[in-house]
C-alpha cells in the first residue's frame, strides 16, 4: 500500500536529513515513526487500565510470590 503525506519545504528537508544522518530510508523512518507513536499510545493506554484496576484492589506480591504462583 501506499501513503502520500503532504509535508512543507522544511518538515520535508528535516526528515529527509534525519533519515539520511541515520542511513535509513524515508520509508524506514516514516513507518517506524508512526509505529512507535501507535505502541507508545497503546502502552500509555495500558497503563491507565491497569491503574485503574489497581485502585480497586490495590494487593502487590513479591518476586518471590509470583515465581511460586507461575511454578517458576
Amino acid at each position: 500500500m501506499t501513503i502520500s503525506v503532504r509535508l512543507n519545504d522544511k518538515d520535508a528537508e528535516l526528515i529527509k536529513e534525519y533519515a539520511d544522518m541515520n542511513n535509513i530510508s524515508l520509508s524506514d523512518l516514516i513507518r517506524n515513526a508512526v509505529l512507535e507513536k501507535i505502541e507508545d499510545e497503546y502502552d500509555l493506554e495500558c497503563y491507565y487500565k491497569a491503574l485503574e484496576e489497581y485502585k480497586k484492589n490495590p494487593k502487590t506480591y513479591t518476586m518471590d510470590e509470583v515465581k511460586k504462583e507461575l511454578g517458576l
